[in-house]
């Protein structure tokens, strides 16, 4: 009896230490846990990761720190089914934009309103979604990513959702697969990241009336021109920095072009 109740304490202390080692998490509308970190004070921005990846993406990047720098607030978050989040294996866990339901929900509950945004791959489609949700929203950065998203039927999202539920289906994409799997990543929650991926179409966009910046590395081309998104969103502009698709947004000169537009 000694031997199983120490058993049952030492689970109990471990579970403990893996909850505390989330923290901090918010609980989102449906009760998924989402986790969330802040640095600095002033003006409040969110940053939102891409696919196959973490907010840890942007602590390894400068913009978090030269955003905290210049007097921002800034909140990254793991998406739901990334990171220290919950991981839900359920369809109904990612359909009707619940990620977007998420920003929203972890914004007004830090108090957070008339908030900018930078979104970067995956996490920049996220955004334009956003944008035509949440009127709070007053400035937004789009990152790596051109207007193929407005399409439903996008050709990349198709096959990396095949890619992930049929292996072997797609061998240009297998590497990438085999990277999110040794990195410790949710296979099936990716394919449903993938099959329930937001789409906001070119009429939506058209009706965009924020300022927006669209960022986009020199050497990147992988999710298209990035140049057909300024030209879908009336009044945004394009920057080009130095870098591929995963290096760009780590640059100085990707901080520098956010922290610029953001403090007009």
């Amino acid at each position: 009896m000694k031997s199983l109740l120490l058993s049952v304490c030492l689970l109990i202390a471990v579970l403990g230490q893996a909850q505390s080692n989330r923290e901090p998490l918010f609980t989102s509308f449906d009760g998924t846990k989402i986790h969330y970190d802040i640095l600095g004070e002033g003006k409040p921005v969110v940053l939102i990761h891409g696919f196959i990846s973490t907010s840890e993406s942007w602590k390894r990047s400068a913009v978090r720190q030269t955003l905290a720098d210049a007097g921002f607030k800034v909140v990254t978050l793991d998406l739901r089914g990334n990171g220290l989040s919950d991981k839900p294996h359920a369809a109904e866990a990612y359909r009707d934009n619940t990620e977007l339901k998420d920003v929203m929900a972890l914004m007004k509950h830090l108090g957070l309103k008339n908030y900018d945004v930078v979104g970067y791959s995956r996490g920049a489609i996220l955004t334009a979604k956003l944008l035509t949700m949440d009127k709070q929203v007053r400035r937004a950065v789009m990152g790596g990513i051109s207007v193929d998203f407005s399409d439903p039927n996008w050709i990349r999202r198709r096959n990396f959702f095949e890619a992930l539920t049929k292996p072997g289906s797609h061998p240009e994409l297998q590497p990438a697969v085999d990277n999110a799997k040794k990195a410790g990543a949710d296979t099936v929650v990716l394919a449903r990241l993938q099959e329930f991926q937001p789409v906001t179409t070119k009429a939506e966009l058209a009706k965009i009336r924020i300022p927006v910046l669209v960022v986009n590395g020199d050497q990147d081309m992988d999710n298209g021109d990035p140049q057909t998104l300024v030209d879908a969103i009336p009044g945004s502009r394009l920057v080009i920095v130095p870098g591929n698709h995963g290096g760009a947004m780590r640059t100085p000169e990707f901080a520098k072009a956010v922290v610029e537009f953001l403090t007009k």
